[in-house]
Parts: C-alpha cells; structure tokens; sequence
C-alpha cells in the first residue's frame, strides 16, 4: 500500500468513528453495510445511544475479535 492509500484509508476510518460516536449505526453502516452487525448495532441504539454507542466501538475498533461481519 503507498502513503496516499494508507492516507484515505486512515481518514475513512476516522469518518467511521466521528459517525459511529454520532450515529452508531451509520458508522457500523458505512464500514460493514447491512449485515448482522449493523442490525445489532440498531437494536442496542433502540435501547439508548450509550450502549449504541459502546456497541459500535467494539465492532469498528476490534473486529477481529467478534465472529459477527
């Protein structure tokens, strides 16, 4: 990857997270799409932003971890 790659793929995760702390499923929307992820991430932002929130920090910051797309 060259500098300029790794450049907007460090100013599209950053959009990530500033939409994941504003909209939780919108960040999880715009890394993932609509996958089982994104509706979890709905269902916790139903329950209140806080855990929407928590939520879309686990599966944009640590990925790997998480066996859900």
């Amino acid at each position: 990857m060259t500098a300029a790659q790794q450049d907007v793929v460090g100013q599209a995760k950053a959009a990530w997270l500033i939409a994941a702390i504003l909209l939780p499923p919108l960040g999880v929307f715009l890394a993932r799409g609509i996958t089982p992820a994104f509706w979890l991430t709905v269902v916790a932002t139903i329950f209140g932003w806080l855990p929407g929130v928590a939520i879309a920090l686990v599966f944009l910051l640590a990925p790997n971890r998480l066996p859900i797309r």
